[in-house]
């Protein structure tokens, strides 16, 4: 079956095709390559996603994204330092560089990216992040929890305060959690928060997946790949930021030895399919989650066409042509 739908948009990108966005020395050819091979798998518009670093990395970075003029970069996603210290909700993120948050932290930062930054991760439990929250959005720039190990209380108080996002809802947290109250549990039921799910097999379980969508309901929920460096290209050692990372057969990234995900090497298409295939939702409910409802958590829109062979019985989508006119 033959479809036209609106370019995906990625709110979590930490790289792609061998290209690291955590690299202070990507180079401008090198970070085009990247966008245009994004492209060709349909996405028109995304938040290069910054994760954890020292003040002085992610500068370079951002200063790399945001002065390239790439017209499908919608602004940054800053992911971290304001997250947990703790091992298991931290995830791969470096210890030695998470902080508390500040509202003055992240004004030294949002200059450093030139205004660009619109999404913010951050665990609502640090010191500071209340006040920082409800600064963020007062500035209009969008507020997820993700990397926590907050209390059902902190996470009410972080929604009451204007977050409005779950960043990667199931991961970034304890490996072992009570069975009730949990960060999981508290952020399913808050209709204030819509999740965003990493659909590649190896983050969440078919049957989790389809849970939590159910639980969360398809209009609350949005598909992110989290991709890193590894997403495009054949299995091997890559790099996010200052850490090494092997991506194996089966698609997996993490870590040599490590049990944590390092990002993902999923790409947007796969993620579609794979929520169609968990979930047993119909193509066209689930194209949403790709396209205008991680837009509208911006408040923009998707832009572009998409054209892609669906073949539902062995749930693969092909891209077939890509109109990213923006």
């Amino acid at each position: 079956m033959r479809i036209t739908f609106p370019g995906f948009f990625d709110l979590q990108v930490n790289g792609f095709a061998g290209v690291d966005f955590n690299g202070p020395q990507a180079a401008p050819e090198d970070l085009r390559r990247a966008f245009a091979a994004l492209r060709a798998t349909g996405v028109t518009r995304l938040l290069p996603t910054l994760i954890t670093s020292t003040f002085e990395d992610f500068a370079a970075c951002a200063r790399n994204l945001v002065r390239l003029g790439e017209a499908a970069v919608a602004g940054l996603h800053m992911e971290g330092p304001y997250i947990s210290a703790v091992d298991g909700p931290r995830g791969a993120h470096p210890l030695a560089h998470v902080r508390a948050a500040a509202v003055d932290d992240f004004r030294r930062r949002q200059d450093a990216a030139e205004g660009r930054i619109v999404l913010v991760t951050l665990a609502p439990e640090v010191p500071g992040a209340l006040e920082l929250i409800e600064h963020l959005v007062a500035q209009k720039i969008c507020v997820a929890l993700g990397h926590t190990a907050a209390t059902p209380a902190q996470i009410s108080a972080a929604i009451q305060a204007g977050a409005t996002l779950s960043t990667h809802l199931g991961n970034g947290c304890a490996q072992l959690l009570p069975r009730h109250p949990n960060v999981i549990w508290e952020q399913l039921a808050a209709d204030g928060l819509t999740a965003g799910f990493i659909v590649d097999g190896h983050h969440l379980p078919a049957a989790t997946v389809k849970a939590m969508i159910r639980a969360k309901t398809p209009a609350r929920s949005i598909l992110v790949t989290d991709a890193m460096a590894a997403a495009g290209c054949a299995p091997g050692s890559y790099r996010i930021g200052g850490a090494e990372v092997d991506l194996n057969t089966a698609g997996r990234v993490a870590a040599p030895g490590a049990p944590n995900l390092a990002g993902s090497a999923l790409t947007m298409p796969v993620a579609v399919a794979n929520t169609v295939r968990f979930t047993g939702l119909p193509l066209a409910e689930v194209l949403p989650l790709a396209t205008t409802q991680p837009a509208a958590r911006l408040g923009l829109l998707p832009v572009g066409a998409v054209t892609a062979g669906w073949d539902e019985k062995i749930f693969a989508l092909e891209i077939l042509s890509v109109k990213a006119d923006v």
